[in-house]
Protein backbone atom coordinates (compact mmCIF):
# COMPACT_ATOMS: atom_id res chain seq x y z
CA UNK A 1 0.00 0.00 0.00
CA UNK A 2 1.31 3.44 -0.94
CA UNK A 3 2.24 5.80 1.86
CA UNK A 4 0.07 8.89 2.21
CA UNK A 5 -0.35 12.07 4.24
CA UNK A 6 -3.78 12.47 5.79
CA UNK A 7 -5.05 15.95 6.57
CA UNK A 8 -8.29 17.89 6.85
CA UNK A 9 -9.17 20.42 4.16
CA UNK A 10 -12.47 22.28 4.25
CA UNK A 11 -13.80 20.02 6.98
CA UNK A 12 -13.15 16.75 5.15
CA UNK A 13 -10.35 14.22 5.43
CA UNK A 14 -8.05 14.11 2.41
CA UNK A 15 -5.31 11.61 1.62
CA UNK A 16 -2.32 13.12 -0.16
CA UNK A 17 0.59 11.32 -1.82
CA UNK A 18 3.27 10.59 0.75
CA UNK A 19 6.46 9.66 -1.09
CA UNK A 20 8.78 11.59 -3.36
CA UNK A 21 7.77 9.38 -6.29
CA UNK A 22 4.00 9.64 -5.75
CA UNK A 23 4.13 13.39 -5.16
CA UNK A 24 6.22 13.86 -8.32
CA UNK A 25 3.76 11.75 -10.34
CA UNK A 26 0.75 13.66 -8.99
CA UNK A 27 2.15 17.12 -9.75
CA UNK A 28 1.53 18.87 -13.06
CA UNK A 29 4.54 18.36 -15.36
CA UNK A 30 5.57 22.02 -15.18
CA UNK A 31 6.06 21.80 -11.38
CA UNK A 32 8.04 18.54 -11.20
CA UNK A 33 11.50 20.01 -11.81
CA UNK A 34 11.07 22.61 -9.07
CA UNK A 35 9.79 19.92 -6.68
CA UNK A 36 12.73 17.63 -7.42
CA UNK A 37 15.23 20.43 -6.92
CA UNK A 38 13.69 21.44 -3.58
CA UNK A 39 13.40 17.84 -2.34
CA UNK A 40 17.01 17.07 -3.29
CA UNK A 41 18.33 20.15 -1.49
CA UNK A 42 16.24 19.70 1.67
CA UNK A 43 18.07 18.76 4.85
CA UNK A 44 17.02 15.79 6.93
CA UNK A 45 15.25 18.15 9.32
CA UNK A 46 13.37 19.82 6.42
CA UNK A 47 12.32 16.98 4.13
CA UNK A 48 9.01 16.14 5.82
CA UNK A 49 7.90 19.78 5.58
CA UNK A 50 8.96 19.98 1.93
CA UNK A 51 7.04 16.81 1.09
CA UNK A 52 3.94 17.93 2.98
CA UNK A 53 3.95 21.35 1.29
CA UNK A 54 4.28 19.84 -2.19
CA UNK A 55 1.72 17.11 -1.46
CA UNK A 56 -0.78 19.87 -0.71
CA UNK A 57 -0.14 21.29 -4.20
CA UNK A 58 -1.22 18.08 -5.94
CA UNK A 59 -4.65 18.12 -7.60
CA UNK A 60 -7.33 16.62 -5.38
CA UNK A 61 -10.85 15.44 -6.17
CA UNK A 62 -13.63 17.76 -5.05
CA UNK A 63 -16.55 16.55 -3.01
CA UNK A 64 -19.81 15.99 -4.93
CA UNK A 65 -21.46 19.18 -3.63
CA UNK A 66 -18.49 21.28 -4.71
CA UNK A 67 -18.40 19.55 -8.12
CA UNK A 68 -22.10 20.38 -8.63
CA UNK A 69 -21.56 24.01 -7.60
CA UNK A 70 -18.61 24.40 -9.98
CA UNK A 71 -20.60 22.88 -12.86
CA UNK A 72 -23.54 25.20 -12.15
CA UNK A 73 -21.29 28.29 -12.08
CA UNK A 74 -19.50 27.25 -15.29
CA UNK A 75 -22.91 26.89 -16.94
CA UNK A 76 -23.64 30.51 -16.03
CA UNK A 77 -26.12 29.88 -13.20
CA UNK A 78 -25.17 32.39 -10.49
CA UNK A 79 -28.42 32.10 -8.52
CA UNK A 80 -27.75 32.47 -4.82
CA UNK A 81 -24.28 33.90 -5.43
CA UNK A 82 -23.48 37.11 -3.57
CA UNK A 83 -20.66 39.31 -4.85
CA UNK A 84 -18.47 41.23 -2.38
CA UNK A 85 -19.14 44.56 -4.05
CA UNK A 86 -22.93 44.30 -3.67
CA UNK A 87 -24.84 46.23 -1.04
CA UNK A 88 -27.59 44.45 0.88
CA UNK A 89 -30.14 46.84 -0.58
CA UNK A 90 -28.83 46.57 -4.16
CA UNK A 91 -31.41 44.72 -6.27
CA UNK A 92 -29.84 45.38 -9.68
CA UNK A 93 -30.08 42.80 -12.42
CA UNK A 94 -27.03 40.47 -12.60
CA UNK A 95 -27.26 39.84 -16.35
CA UNK A 96 -24.02 41.74 -16.95
CA UNK A 97 -22.22 39.11 -14.83
CA UNK A 98 -23.13 36.26 -17.20
CA UNK A 99 -20.27 33.92 -18.04
CA UNK A 100 -21.80 33.20 -21.47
Amino acid sequence: MAKTFTTTIGGRTVELPGTIRTIREALPAEQREEFEREAEQAGADEISGVLARWALRTPQAHDPEEEALIARLKAGDFSGVRFDDEDDEDDEDDEYRSAG
